[in-house]
């Protein structure tokens, strides 16, 4: 006799489902760059990613998490971790564009007094 499927409570499908619902929705903004919708996917993946974590929690301490929910849910992880890494280096990016653009102060120019450094040199004279 083979061995029957788990039921799959369906309060931790329909979480799953919303997380990786969210996810792909996310991902579609990422790839449209569009920034408010970018924010509000992210708003309610961080939501969803909320409920998944209390219900799979209480499911795992009565030990009924089967299996297939388990490796759904490392998927929609890796795929979380996945996109923050792509914002991450999508934002190390953008800060190097900006830095070039608009650098911040550009030391070894002239003052107003002459030299590139003249704190504390008052009248032209030196004290040794």
């Amino acid at each position: 006799m083979s061995n029957p499927t788990p039921l799959i409570d369906p309060a931790l499908e329909d979480t799953l489902a919303a997380v990786e619902s969210r996810l792909a929705s996310l991902g579609e903004a990422l790839r449209a760059r569009d920034a408010a919708a970018i924010d509000s996917h992210a708003t309610e993946l961080h939501r969803a990613l909320a409920r998944a974590v209390d219900h799979f929690t209480h499911a795992a301490r009565s030990g009924s998490v089967p299996p297939t929910l388990r490796r759904r849910l490392a998927r929609a992880s890796g795929q979380v971790a996945a996109q923050r890494e792509s914002l991450a280096r999508a934002t190390a990016a953008l800060d190097r564009a900006i830095e070039v653009l608009m650098p911040r102060d550009v030391p070894g120019l002239y003052s107003s007094i002459g030299g590139s450094d003249r704190s504390g040199l008052r009248g032209g004279s030196v004290q040794a």
